[in-house]
């Protein structure tokens, strides 16, 4: 549902969610997406690097350490997330009566089978 709804605008879920974070919270650190995404660091790296490429968001050096990153939205990221559907409704269908912690138990089970269905496709061990 949410990947057809961002399709027409070129968009995967996780490029949304940085979206959302930048256009509801404002400029973020690089290193604080990783945590309230639950993704990896390389992870984000690449779609960062995609939503830059595409002009959508900026990063900006830390002013105290050189090497962090502050991500915040141009001008066209600040256009496009105004014409984007309103998808917040989502995650509240979808986890409504759900405890914090019974999502982040599940959220960790499914990290791992999904970071072991990977490896055993890779042929690595388990």
């Amino acid at each position: 549902m949410m990947e057809a709804a961002l399709r027409p605008h070129g968009l995967g879920a996780t490029q949304w969610y940085v979206l959302h974070q930048l256009g509801h919270v404002g400029p973020t650190m690089q290193r604080e997406l990783v945590r309230l995404l639950r993704v990896e660091r390389a992870t984000l790296s690449i779609i960062v690097g995609t939503l830059v490429r595409k002009g959508l968001i900026e990063q900006v050096p830390d002013t105290v350490d050189q090497r962090q990153k502050l991500l915040r939205l141009t001008p066209a990221g600040k256009s496009l997330w105004a014409d984007l559907p309103d998808l917040g409704f989502i995650h509240d269908a979808a986890f409504a009566g759900f405890s914090k912690a019974d999502i982040a138990i599940t959220t960790r089970v499914l990290k791992a089978a999904t970071e072991r269905l990977n490896q055993h496709l890779e042929g690595e061990p388990t």
